[in-house]
This record gives structure tokens, sequence and C-alpha cells, in this order.
């Protein structure tokens, strides 16, 4: 699963093997903590502690259209590209 982002210890990941399920999301880990987000950066799944999952939040938001794009590539398992860190 490919690394798209990596920013204050949080490293975010989407699979880009066709086999992903809908509806569209990504992985986040940081510290230990793994979970799974919608594109619009609200928690699906997993453990994240709150400040982290405000930070994705605010990056998820300002990167939705990159994230929706990534996610089509995924479908079609073509390569991911990278998107910006929250600085």
């Amino acid at each position: 699963m490919p690394a798209i982002c990596m920013f204050y210890g949080i490293i975010i990941r989407m699979y880009n093997n066709g086999s992903e399920h809908n509806p569209p999301h990504f992985h986040a880990t940081y510290q230990g903590h793994n979970a799974t987000f919608h594109l619009n950066g609200e928690l699906k799944e997993g453990k994240m502690p709150k400040p982290q999952q405000n930070l994705i939040l605010a990056w998820a938001t300002l990167h939705h259209d990159e994230l929706v794009a990534n996610w089509e590539l995924a479908t079609e398992e073509q390569p991911l590209f990278k998107i910006e860190p929250l600085r």
C-alpha cells in the first residue's frame, strides 16, 4: 500500500491494486495507531488520537480533490501521486 503523504508523524496510504472496496477511503498510521478515513477526513474505522484526527481532517479537507483523483487511479490500478503534507 503506497504512502501518498507524511506529516507530523502521520503516514497516509491508499491501496492501488484495484481490489479496494467502496466507499472511497484512505488509511492513516501514527505511533502504532491505525485508522481508515473517508475521503472527507471523517473517521471510518480504527483508532487515532484526537489531535492527529484533527490534523488528518484538516489535510483531507485541503486535498479532497487530490484524494478523489488518487482513488480513481487506484481503482484503475494506476500509480498514485504524492499529496502535499500539512506544514
